[in-house]
């Protein structure tokens, strides 16, 4: 048989056989851009009496806005979506190759779990490249989208990749099966009930809930963007915004970042805290807004949050912005027998750990620990702004007022929280201590941002 016939007829075999997660991953990347590797993997399985075309994976290089990614896309049509040794070995070697090569990776996972038939065999292979990613983490940024369901061990990926896609109505991620899970409970729920995103809202899993691959494109292109390229020319760099004079929230701080490059991360997960990659006069930060009207009081969820997002910008050299406005850790049961203090600890390791750019805008409140932990000098934040109509202080003002003057009628309540706001928590207090380095009218908060971004490039704290 003429041998260039019979490679394509293997190879429209093979296309065949994953045409679907195929077409997903066109739709991902540049046109004609993808190459795949391995392709030609075919092992006997025994319990399905056939091959697995491909090892039930496809594995390769492309690019995404120009921008070059390592991919691996599991195809669930080839004997029911299981994990296999021979499809581990598969994904270790394109992981490799990212390794080598310092290239991000994208994750396109879809099984229920380990191939039948299969021993240990399979579950060392799991180990081998569940370890691989961990190695990658920090190294080159990784992207995993539950395509569909995704069951067993290698949903562990999910809490090691740095941002994981949720397909609103496809998506449902488990250690185990959902309806075990769901049995086990004593419930009887739908799998998306027990691995949907809104399910795992607490995971602090899903960085980005979508309904479509066209979106997970945009989202990839945009952060692919603000890592490999750290300052971009700007014209926007002296903006003021006079709304913030008046009424400084969360809202308006997200408007100063530069026009159309703010990617929220982590939207659904302790709303409270807005994490955001996104440039301001074109640089490149991560900038975490505290985002309830009255201050933000912390708790395990949002510190962890925080945490995780202040770990990804030390990982990737990008300036860490903190828009503080928080009460400190909230004073109740539930909150004082948690892992808090430990998140706390946790926290403070990254920012000592870390030499980026670390600046501090208090736009709102900042007392007692959420002032340590968001805006002190001594914490190593390089610079620290305060809004003139900031508070800082060691206490809130209402409690501070009670504190100081518990033997005075509550008729005169209203009149000592002024006071003690005006006199205790008034920001001009810390910068004459010299902690708060600058007081600034809100407006212009965008252009001392720009001009501290670009004398600290020049100290020399990222590229």
């Amino acid at each position: 048989m003429n041998k260039i016939s019979l490679l394509q007829a293997r190879k429209q075999q093979l296309i065949e056989s994953g045409k679907n997660v195929r077409a997903d991953i066109s739709s991902l990347i540049d046109v004609d851009s993808f190459v795949e590797l391995s392709c030609y993997s075919f092992s006997e399985n025994e319990f399905y009496g056939k091959a697995a075309q491909g090892e039930g994976v496809v594995t390769g290089f492309a690019t995404v806005s120009d921008y070059s990614f390592f991919i691996v896309a599991q195809n669930p049509e080839v004997c029911s979506g299981g994990v296999s040794k021979a499809q581990c070995e598969k994904i270790e070697k394109c992981l490799e190759q990212a390794e080598k090569s310092s290239t991000p990776v994208i994750w396109l996972l879809s099984t229920t779990g380990v191939r039948l038939g299969e021993g240990i065999g399979a579950l060392e292979g799991l180990a081998k490249i569940i370890l691989s990613a961990s190695r990658l983490k920090g190294v080159v940024p990784q992207f995993l989208v539950v395509n569909g369901e995704v069951y067993g061990q290698i949903a562990v990926l999910a809490g090691i990749c740095d941002f994981v896609y949720f397909i609103n109505g496809k998506s449902v991620l488990a250690a185990d099966s959902p309806l075990v899970i769901s049995a086990k409970s004593g419930k009887n729920l739908k799998k998306g009930e027990v691995g949907g995103a809104k399910a795992l809202s607490n995971a602090n899993l899903a960085a980005f809930t979508v309904e479509n691959f066209g979106e997970i494109r945009e989202s990839i292109s945009k952060i692919a963007e603000l890592i490999s390229l750290p300052v971009k020319d700007c014209a926007d760099l002296n903006e003021s915004f006079e709304e913030l004079d008046e009424n400084p929230t969360a809202e308006g701080i997200i408007k100063i970042f530069d026009k159309d490059t703010a990617v929220e991360v982590g939207a659904g997960y302790s709303p409270e805290i807005k994490c955001h990659l996104a440039r301001l006069g074109g640089i490149a930060v991560a900038a975490a807004v505290f985002a309830e009207k009255d201050g933000t009081e912390l708790n395990a969820y949002n510190v962890r949050k925080i945490k995780d997002f202040a770990d990804f910008a030390a990982s990737y050299g990008l300036p860490y912005i903190a828009f503080v406005n928080t009460l400190g850790i909230k004073p109740d049961l539930a909150v004082s027998n948690s892992p808090v203090l430990k998140e706390i600890g946790e926290y403070i390791s990254v920012l000592d750990g870390s030499d980026i750019a670390k600046i501090s805008v208090i736009y709102g409140k900042a007392i007692g620990m959420g002032y340590t932990l968001f805006a002190a000098k001594s914490m190593g934040y390089d610079l620290s702004y305060a809004f003139a109509n900031a508070e800082v202080a060691l206490l809130d003002p209402s409690r501070g007022a009670e504190i100081e003057n518990s033997s005075v009628t509550k008729a005169n309540k209203e009149r000592l929280v002024k006071k003690y706001s005006d006199e205790k928590a008034d920001p001009f207090n810390a910068a004459k201590g010299g902690y708060i380095d600058n007081v600034i009218r809100p407006a212009f908060v965008k252009q001392y941002l720009v001009a501290s971004l670009q004398m600290l490039a020049k100290r020399g704290n990222y590229e």
